[in-house]
Order: structure tokens, then sequence, then C-alpha cells
């Protein structure tokens, strides 16, 4: 049997490509995190700001007692979720912000945010997903 020329480089490149592609699309949904909730916090109601300020994001599930708002996800791949809410306690509000109640009018901020930019999230992640495979 005749061997390759290159054989073994290309299997480790290629061996390589999901550990830098996980890499990259993790920095990538950070930053459009990061981004997202920067952008929901300025435009959230605020009678006293702190619900506006317990606007966040973290990885996997959101913290006990939070009330959820929405995920950002990355194919399956439940490491390479990210959820955002609202903490919990005293801003509990915030859901009631978003989408109104029988005596108070919606005041949305979360899924305006997350419509005007759900596309162009979705490009960066496509991005930087061929980005990483061409680095590879």
């Amino acid at each position: 049997m005749t061997d390759v020329d290159g054989l073994a480089q290309f299997q480790r490149r290629w061996g390589a490509i999901p550990a830098k592609v996980r890499a990259t699309v993790q920095d990538t949904l950070g930053a459009i995190a990061e981004g997202l909730v920067q952008e929901m916090r300025a435009v959230a109601p605020a009678d006293t700001g702190k619900g506006r300020a317990s606007i966040n994001w973290t990885w996997g599930s959101a913290p006990a007692g939070a009330h959820v708002l929405g995920h950002v996800a990355a194919g399956p791949d439940t490491r390479l979720r990210i959820t955002i809410y609202a903490a919990g306690g005293d801003e509990f509000y915030m859901w009631f912000q978003e989408f109104g109640t029988v005596n108070m009018p919606a005041n949305p901020f979360f899924y305006p945010v997350w419509r005007a930019r759900r596309r162009s999230a979705r490009s960066r992640v496509t991005r930087s997903i061929n980005r990483a495979i061409r680095r590879a």
C-alpha cells in the first residue's frame, strides 16, 4: 500500500478544526451577547435603574431566580448557548415591562433589539465559522 503525500498533515489539520471553530464561535457569541445586553440596557425602561442593571447574559442556563428573556445558540451544542436574563428579586417586573399587564402597556426592550440584530448575529457566527475553518 502506498502512503499518500501529506495525509498525516491533513489529518492533524482536519482534527483541529472542531476545537478551533468552537473557540472562535464562543468568542463571537460572547461579543454578540455583550452587544445585545448593552443595547437592551440602553432602551430598557428605567424607573429606579435596578431593572436595567439586572439585564445580563451567561453561558448555559440562567442563574436561579432570574427571568429568562431569551437564548442565543450556535447549533445543538449546549456549550455554545448564551442565555440573556433579568435577575430575580425586585427586578421581576422587567418581564411585565416587556409584555405589559392588564393595567400597564408593554414597554418592550428585549424583542425589538433581538429582532433588529438577529440577522447580523447569525451572519457574524457564520463568518466566524468560515474564518476558523480557513485558518485551521
